[in-house]
């Protein structure tokens, strides 16, 4: 009786503790929801900057991006300043086919950046002169001219001067070029390229210099004899612009390689932005996998380019205005709706909307609008919304007080947008201007990474339909526009030349930009003949 009482009391003991273990479990388990480590909501220290990945850390990353596409852990909760609290954390369906497609970057066939000189490259030729650079447009227009600049310096022997950032055009931008630019990283990693200066010296204040329009993709005899030929009778010269000064091809292998190393090594941005991009991309992150999107909506793009549709009479003869009255557009009378049949019209949000759904993104797909401000405001983003809830920006990802020192600095803002669009999973622009190109180079540079370029002609046509009522949204037209965007998303593919039939300037505009596309200059293939034999590299030429 008295062992049967103790197996009695055993296993009511047995049974307390399964009941505590359990509460405990479950006790533990609540407050995991609510208790959470919140990121800083400030950017602590700028000496920790945020670089984007040189060529010796894409690799890494590449491998890295992979692994995470196939399987996405679950991304810390943001605060209530990171995160507006209608908007819930991704959660897609990483064993899903459809979804791992979706994501995953094109193969890289092994193409790797190949940037370093010859080993006949000589450091800088004494300097015959100064060359000073006033650079022109947006921020994307100045980075590439100034990489070009870089380039040209070299070629006809010139010490360059820290260029003058473009402070007079449409965005009206005071910012000089240490406020957008590490300026002292850009000096030092060009030491063996080219000489560079923050300043003039005084002696040569005064002097005098020639002030020359370098004419537009000229080659390397043009600077070599024509430009280089003004040393002869100045110290100084000035160049009245940088955007598309220099040729896309036919260069020496040397001069195109200094321009990717100026491009993607040397022209890195201020600390300050390179932390704070940091930030908006970690904050994107913990959403989970998030498209950049270029969304060329913006005032200035629609007046230079004459696009009106869906715009309202006084919207459009708004936009006319603008085009009038700005000098420098030197194409005034635009037919709106030819433009928009040639596909030369940036996507509308609406119709944005519409592509990405066709593409199969689901409608909790975290989106970064890398915009200014889009032309119409929330009503015109009302369908793109209606469709993606979660469309994000720099502006709700950080507080006014983080964004202030860049604020009224439209460059500084455009570099927070391009660096996170560089580090998206996916890249789209809605329309193929400076900014999709630099973008779109700096992905195929740092390992091909997806970017969805949208065949707009083709788009418009289908669009066209779905207004019309002859095609309804559905299984039809997400095929089509899968069909033809299967070839479209940032594979490796050599440069395409010049239009067959054009000459002059127009053959040069025909040509694929070199920054939006530096394969074969600045990419090349790993090819291991055989499984016993090292891995070599050559030029896909």
């Amino acid at each position: 009786m008295q062992q049967r009482r103790r197996r009695v009391a055993a296993v009511v003991l047995l049974q307390k503790i399964l009941v505590c273990a359990i509460c405990t479990i479950a006790l533990v388990g609540l407050l995991s929801g609510y208790v959470h480590v919140l990121p800083s909501s400030r950017v602590s220290d700028f000496s920790d900057t945020y670089k984007l990945p040189t060529q010796h850390e894409f690799n890494y990353q590449r491998l890295s991006a992979e692994k995470r596409w196939a399987k996405e852990e679950a991304p810390p909760h943001l605060s209530k300043l990171q995160s507006p609290p209608h908007l819930s954390k991704f959660d897609g369906a990483s064993g899903n086919l459809d979804f791992e497609k979706l994501w995953k970057p094109p193969e890289d066939r092994d193409f790797v950046p190949c940037i370093q000189p010859s080993s006949n490259y000589a450091a800088p030729d004494q300097s015959r002169g100064y060359l000073l650079v006033r650079t022109n447009g947006g921020l994307n227009q100045m980075r590439t001219g100034i990489c070009d600049m870089v380039a040209i310096a070299r070629i006809i022997n010139a010490t360059l001067v820290v260029p003058e950032l473009d402070k007079q055009s449409f965005w009206q931008d005071t910012s000089n070029f240490s406020d957008v630019f590490d300026e002292d990283h850009f000096i030092n990693a060009l030491a063996n390229d080219v000489k560079v200066v923050k300043k003039l010296p005084k002696e040569l204040s005064s002097a005098t210099n020639v002030v020359k329009h370098f004419r537009s993709g000229s080659g390397l005899g043009y600077y070599r004899d024509t430009i280089g030929s003004l040393w002869e009778e100045y110290q100084v010269i000035r160049a009245a612009k940088s955007d598309s000064r220099l040729a896309n091809n036919n260069l020496p292998p040397n001069i195109q390689k200094l321009r990717c190393r100026a491009c993607y090594e040397a022209l890195r941005f201020a600390p300050k932005i390179e932390a704070m991009a940091k930030l908006l991309v970690d904050r994107m992150r913990s959403y989970g996998h998030f498209i950049a999107l270029h969304l060329r909506y913006e005032k200035d793009m629609l007046a230079f380019s004459g696009c009106t549709h869906g715009l309202s009479n006084a919207e459009a003869k708004e936009l006319k205005t603008i085009r009038q009255k700005t000098a420098h557009w030197k194409v005034k009378n635009i037919d709106a709706r030819g433009q928009r049949a040639k596909g030369r019209c940036p996507l509308t949000p609406k119709e944005v909307g519409i592509f990405l759904n066709a593409l199969g993104f689901p409608s909790k797909t975290p989106i970064y609008i890398a915009a200014g401000e889009i032309y119409g405001g929330d009503t015109r983003m009302a369908d793109l919304r209606s469709r993606y809830p979660m469309l994000m920006s720099k502006e709700k990802l950080a507080s006014v007080e983080e964004l202030e020192p860049f604020t009224n600095h439209s460059s500084q803002m455009a570099a927070l947008d391009y660096i996170v669009s560089v580090e998206s999973d996916v890249f789209i622009p809605s329309y193929s201007g400076n900014m999709a190109k630099a973008v779109e180079g700096h992905r195929r540079f740092l390992g091909h990474r997806k970017t969805i370029t949208p065949d707009r002609k083709g788009l418009v046509r289908v669009f066209g339909k779905i207004e019309k009522g002859v095609l309804k949204e559905g299984t039809k037209v997400s095929d089509r526009i899968i069909e033809i965007h299967k070839k479209l998303q940032g594979s490796p593919r050599r440069r395409k030349g010049p239009v067959p039939g054009t000459k002059g300037m127009d053959r040069f505009h025909s040509e694929e930009s070199f920054y939006g596309n530096p394969l074969p200059d600045c990419l090349c293939q790993r090819v291991s003949q055989d499984v016993n034999t090292s891995i070599r590299i050559r030029l896909d030429r």
